[in-house]
């Protein structure tokens, strides 16, 4: 098992290892049945797909957006709780972290669901990850200090607002789509067995695969990073870096350090310099660390989260420092950006097994239990039953709506912007909404983070009175 860079753990660090991936693994095989079923919803209600066809395509596109979707989503869900503390804190404290945001994440997803409530997996997992954060700092006497709040700030107005968007988009949508086509078929319920038009067909498992190819992409992302802030945070030796990097990836990111140090010097006098002399050290710090290395396997395992350290701080310094520059041509931000990217090459990663693991535990959580959320959606958002082409502006929105989100990294809940989506081309075409299901929807989204966040929070302190605490 050298490969998976678990060597040197002791019997029980192993066994507290493969406790937490297996409940990561769980996580996401519960977040593939309660917010999949919102991709298959409307493909099934129009007649469009049969529900087990509809149900194992979307997983197969689920695993397939998992594995082929990047990994900016992922590396957002990692910075949002710094992962120093993980380490910091020892074993025991990183132990209490991970099972209590994963305990909450979970248990409030299927509590939702056993309900029927399409509420956003994404929301209960941030939430979590706030909640651990914030009980962390306030057990050291540092309220506050436990989150990324500008990574935070940026994934909240995401989350707040893309159903908000999807909303007005998906009735504009539909607006536009009974001005250009008039076929009075795509805007009545359709009849029992009956498939839609084959234009409207195709459309529609098109963004059913779309839905679910960005859900993948994005929601799943969301288990990787979780499941790398597990193996950062309990072996910090194998996964603080990508020690797959070959030695061009580390000649390439030793030029990359020439340039922001050449960079740095240059704005050092005329700018902030205690931010560039700050910047400096960290580059300093990183390049005796990897100085005649031929791969990352040399660095000496203790050193290793020093260099991941040095790295982070590096950047964050390099964002502070460009933030104040002024008269900075394109060519010189253009390289900058080159640079940190370099940089962050050794950081930023997911080993291929973490992709196929949650990719496998996605998809396979996708073909169970979607029965509950899409009857919601598709009966009891509207008065009316869903019509081919609320169903197709709803999907079509959502794809593009959470596709564009993972491009920029930003997590967003496939559960709020189609659930959203629909309810606009329901008050678009004038259907109205069930005010009890909205009503549930909208407490739902209310609660989920607040809640989310005390769980965890309690579920920390609790494990932490448990474990103990090392040293």
């Amino acid at each position: 098992m050298s490969f998976l860079h678990f060597d040197g753990l002791t019997a029980i660090q192993a066994a507290l290892l493969f406790g937490c991936l297996f409940i990561t693994l769980g996580f996401e095989f519960v977040n593939g049945f309660h917010d999949t079923a919102n991709a298959v919803a409307t493909v099934i209600y129009t007649n469009s797909l049969r529900p087990r066809t509809a149900v194992l395509l979307s997983g197969f596109l689920n695993f397939l957006g998992v594995f082929l979707g990047g990994i900016a989503v992922a590396m957002g869900i990692v910075k949002l709780l710094p992962v120093e503390l993980l380490v910091q804190g020892g074993p025991s404290a990183a132990l209490s972290m991970i099972l209590a945001l994963l305990l909450s994440a979970i248990s409030w997803n299927l509590g939702t669901w056993y309900f029927g409530l399409p509420s956003s997996s994404s929301h209960t997992l941030i939430g979590s990850i706030l909640g651990v954060g914030l009980a962390h700092s306030w057990a050291q006497g540092h309220v506050g200090q436990g989150v990324n709040w500008h990574k935070a700030q940026e994934i909240g107005l995401a989350l707040l607002f893309s159903p908000l968007f999807g909303f007005v988009a998906a009735g504009s949508l539909l607006l536009v789509a009974r001005f250009l086509i008039r076929d009075e078929r795509l805007y009545r319920p359709p009849a029992a067995g009956e498939p839609p038009p084959w234009f409207i067909r195709a459309l529609l498992v098109f963004t059913c695969g779309g839905v679910s190819f960005a859900h993948g992409s994005n929601d799943g992302q969301k288990g990787v990073g979780i499941m790398m802030l597990v193996l950062i945070g309990i072996v910090p030796a194998g996964y603080s870096l990508d020690l797959a990097a070959d030695r061009a990836a580390l000649t390439h990111t030793i030029e990359a350090i020439d340039s922001l140090e050449a960079i740095t010097v240059r704005r050092e006098g005329a700018e902030d310099p205690a931010e560039a002399a700050a910047t400096s050290a960290e580059l300093e710090r990183l390049r005796t660390l990897l100085r005649d290395r031929e791969s990352l396997v040399e660095i000496p395992p203790e050193k290793r989260f020093e260099a991941r350290q040095a790295i982070l701080l590096a950047d964050k310094h390099l964002d502070g420092l460009s933030a104040s520059w002024t008269a900075v041509s394109d060519a010189e931000r253009a390289q900058l950006a080159a640079d940190r990217k370099a940089l962050r090459r050794l950081t930023d990663y997911a080993p291929t097994w973490v992709l196929v693991a949650i990719a496998l535990s996605l998809g396979v959580g996708t073909t169970v239990g979607w029965q509950r959320i899409v009857k919601t959606v598709g009966e009891k958002i509207g008065k009316s039953h869903l019509t081919y082409a609320q169903g197709a502006a709803a999907e079509l929105v959502a794809m593009s709506t959470i596709s564009l989100a993972g491009g920029f990294g930003w997590p967003v809940s496939t559960t709020h912007v189609l659930a959203s989506g629909v309810a606009g081309t329901m008050v678009a075409q004038r259907s109205g909404l069930q005010s009890s299901t909205v009503r549930n929807i909208a407490l739902a989204w209310v609660l989920t983070f607040p809640v989310s966040m005390f769980l965890s929070g309690v579920l920390f302190l609790l494990f932490r009175a448990i474990i103990g605490q090392d040293g």
